[in-house]
């Protein structure tokens, strides 16, 4: 799954871009749809790790990284925030092994965070703090489409 998403990623993905505004990022699905049990120090590593793959072919310095570990860093966080009790969470956080609603909320909050950490160190200012909100709310918007849809037509039974 590693080398399918930054090839994506890599060739298709950063090749569209509407208007500067929608930049879609679907590499993350790698660190949403860990296991459960992957070890925080894990994740942590895995999330750096295509971060910065995505860096070097992006020539972005490492800000993909940064993001990358954050969200890993806060992952366990909140899915442990969004599910009511243990039973309610699968061993996979995928849509097939969750209801759609968990898995959308999930997606949303990953991807969000994401993204705005990304664009706000791309750009290191708040000087344009509303066009650069605007950027991380559509390319959120077309980044959870992309992954949803990846999920049903992909991991589907």
């Amino acid at each position: 799954m590693f080398v399918v998403l930054v090839l994506m990623q890599v060739l298709v993905f950063n090749q569209v871009q509407f208007s500067g505004y929608v930049n879609p990022f679907i590499y993350i699905l790698f660190i949403l749809l860990l296991p459960l049990s992957t070890p925080h120090y894990l994740l942590l590593f895995l999330g750096f790790f295509i971060g910065l793959t995505i860096d070097a072919f992006s020539n972005s310095l490492g800000i993909h990284a940064a993001a990358t570990v954050f969200i890993a860093f806060i992952r366990p966080f909140v899915i442990r925030s969004i599910s009511n009790r243990e039973e309610d969470r699968s061993e996979y956080p995928g849509l097939k092994q969750n209801k759609f609603s968990w898995f959308l909320y999930y997606t949303f909050i990953m991807v969000f965070i994401h993204h705005f950490i990304l664009f706000y160190l791309e750009f290191f200012t708040f000087s344009h703090f509303f066009t650069t909100f605007l950027r991380v709310i559509l390319s959120s918007v077309f980044s959870i489409f992309v992954i949803v849809l990846s999920q049903f037509l992909i991991f589907r039974e």
